[in-house]
């Protein structure tokens, strides 16, 4: 279990951050950079989990504080480089699990014969939000992995979560039945 006992240390006051094995980066750098759009995406979960309270999204809020957790999971492996040493790392469990609750979600669910707007409920709001967060964190994972080693099943956690988020959102808007549909090119006056 972490222990913080002091929130500030003023380590950090010149523009650097430490990695879990000590290093100093710049806090602009592309490590802490993915892993900050990761604890976005984690931010904006706790948002939509605001809007789970009620007794039938229980199983919509497990699912979203177990996500959140693995984010935290996820944030610790990419703030750890690769050097040999044991580390937290994600693991195909997690991603497996995410999988198995896609593939339940969306067994509820109409093929879809349309793009999804962003919307419907409150709850699918924030997901969708969530998602693109996400999309933009697996961007951020990409370009670090461009130049570093960072754990593939890592990198398949967190584009099967965009995946996840997607499902959910539409799971959570009545089983898609709410769902925005966009209409192309409905106000551009080529109709």
């Amino acid at each position: 279990m972490v222990k913080l006992n002091k929130i500030y240390t003023r380590t950090g006051d010149d523009g650097e951050t430490s990695l879990v094995n000590g290093m100093r980066v710049s806090k602009h750098a592309r490590r802490p950079s993915a892993f900050g759009e990761v604890d976005e995406a984690n931010s904006v979960i706790g948002l939509a989990r605001l809007h789970c309270k009620s007794e039938s999204r229980e199983a919509a809020d497990a699912m979203l504080s177990r996500i959140q957790n693995d984010l935290f999971d996820l944030g610790a492996d990419l703030a750890t480089p690769d050097t040999g040493e044991p580390a937290l790392r994600v693991t195909s469990v997690q991603v497996a699990r995410l999988e198995a609750e896609i593939d339940m979600m969306n067994a509820n669910l109409e093929p879809l014969n349309s793009f999804i707007l962003p919307g419907g409920s409150d709850v699918s709001a924030w997901l969708h939000l969530a998602r693109t967060v996400a999309r933009r964190a697996e961007r951020q994972m990409t370009e670090l992995a461009s130049e570093e080693v960072v754990n593939e099943t890592a990198m398949q956690y967190i584009n099967r979560l965009s995946d996840h988020l997607f499902v959910l959102a539409r799971n959570l808007n009545e089983n898609g039945k709410t769902d925005v549909l966009w209409r192309p090119g409905e106000n551009s006056g080529q109709k």
